[in-house]
This record gives structure tokens, C-alpha cells and sequence, in this order.
């Protein structure tokens, strides 16, 4: 079964981090794109995680996991190497409100991580729902060589017009045709 596309706000969403390694440091990295009220549990810390966490003023506990950490949180990706783990954390979160995100585990999983693109508001995201994350690396490099570099000034400039002008048929065909504009002057067919 595939993943279903969304995109959440994570303004005040608490978010706990389980490991400290290789996968748990990239994880950390996408998460800080999007929300900086994150914490770590985690026996073992590479160096490179805690010189990064500490970069970012991120709380790392050095301890094993407990039952019962992840309340209080609304959303735990589990990025360790242990699969009993991934599935005991995974199981004490179904009575709960708590989504898990459980690194190479899908089964485990009530969302995943995308590759993605982000380049100020826009956000490009490509997924094969676990099937090959290498695929959609692989996707993301390409299709990122195609985004212009003055994307981020475009979507400022949007964002500022919708702010002045009424909602309407008018403004709708004016925004298709700046865009249309922007898109046959910068991308190429």
C-alpha cells in the first residue's frame, strides 16, 4: 500500500528522536527544515550527532529507551538499528495520538520521510512508499537541477500579491498567467 502526500505544520509539534547514529543525524537535519522542538533518546551518540545536536541546541539524553517516553510527544521516529525496538515503540504508540515514523521499518510506520527538495516555500517531495529510497534520491537530484535559482524571489513576490488582491476569477486568471509566464521563461520544455 502507498503512503498518502501530505505536508504538516509542525508549529508546536514535539518531536522525539530515538538514536543517535549515521541514519538518526540525517533525520535530525530534514527535521530541523521544518521545526527546531525536537529531543533525543538515545544509548549510543556518534560524535558527529551530538556536535551537530549541540549546534542546534537540541536536548540529547544519553540513556535507553523507556516505555512511556514518547508521551507527551506528537510525533517519535525510531532511527536505531534495533527492529525489536522499532516495533515495541510502535505498538505502545497505537493507543495513542502519537504518529511513529520508524527508520527502514515500514510496517512500523504511520508516515514516512520523503526525498525532497526545499527551496524557501517550495517543498517537492518524492516518495516510492519504502519501496526504493534510492530511486527517489535519485529523482530528487534530477528534478532539483531543474528548479530556477530565483524560485524562492518568485514565490516571495506571490506570496506578497495574493496578500493585496481580492479574491476572485480576475486575480485567479492573473496569478495562472504570471505563473504560466515564470515557468515558460525559466523552465524548459
Amino acid at each position: 500500500m502507498s503512503f498518502f502526500p501530505a505536508y504538516f505544520n509542525l508549529n508546536n509539534k514535539k518531536i522525539l528522536l530515538v538514536g543517535g547514529g549515521y541514519i538518526a543525524l540525517e533525520k535530525l537535519e530534514k527535521l530541523l527544515d521544518f521545526t527546531e522542538d525536537i529531543s533525543v533518546i538515545s544509548k549510543e551518540v556518534s560524535t558527529a550527532f551530538l556536535t551537530f545536536a549541540h549546534k542546534y541546541n537540541i536536548v540529547v539524553e544519553k540513556r535507553l529507551y523507556e516505555k512511556g517516553d514518547i508521551l507527551g510527544y506528537d510525533i517519535v521516529i525510531v532511527a536505531t538499528d534495533t527492529v525489536a525496538l522499532h516495533k515495541e515503540i510502535f505498538e505502545e504508540s497505537r493507543s495513542t495520538r502519537i504518529l511513529v515514523n520508524s527508520v527502514d521499518n515500514t510496517a512500523y510506520c504511520d508516515f514516512i520521510f520523503p526525498s525532497y527538495i526545499k527551496r524557501g516555500d517550495l517543498t517537492v517531495s518524492i516518495s516510492t512508499s519504502g519501496a526504493s529510497p534510492a530511486l527517489a534520491k535519485r529523482l530528487r537530484t534530477y528534478i532539483e537541477k531543474l528548479i530556477p535559482s530565483n524560485i524562492e524571489d518568485f514565490l516571495i513576490e506571490m506570496r506578497g500579491l495574493r496578500k493585496t488582491m481580492p479574491k476572485g476569477r480576475e486575480r485567479m486568471k492573473f496569478f495562472e498567467e504570471k505563473t504560466d509566464n515564470f515557468i515558460s521563461k525559466h523552465f524548459k520544455a
